[in-house]
């Protein structure tokens, strides 16, 4: 039976979930404007630099399954020679 590669998925509900978790937070903090701004442009830059992460590591599974697929075909291709 053929594994699923659940990663993006995953990737997908982490990013939405931290976006959310971030909104709450902000929405609940007891700051400064300035103060609040701040920690958002942080925050913000930590969500990226995961993203950004997150995009590779999706794109190289990507890539392997696209290289497996690709000797699956092959060897199915053999075969029927």
């Amino acid at each position: 039976m053929a594994e699923k590669n659940t990663y993006p998925g995953f990737a997908t509900g982490f990013l939405i979930g931290a976006i959310v978790g971030l909104a709450i937070g902000f929405l609940y903090a007891p700051q400064p404007g300035e103060e609040t701004r701040q920690r958002l442009r942080e925050e913000v830059q930590k969500v990226r630099e995961q993203t950004a992460e997150i995009a590779e590591k999706v794109g190289k599974a990507t890539a392997e399954a696209k290289k497996q697929a690709a000797m699956k075909i092959k060897d199915i291709e053999e075969k029927m020679k």
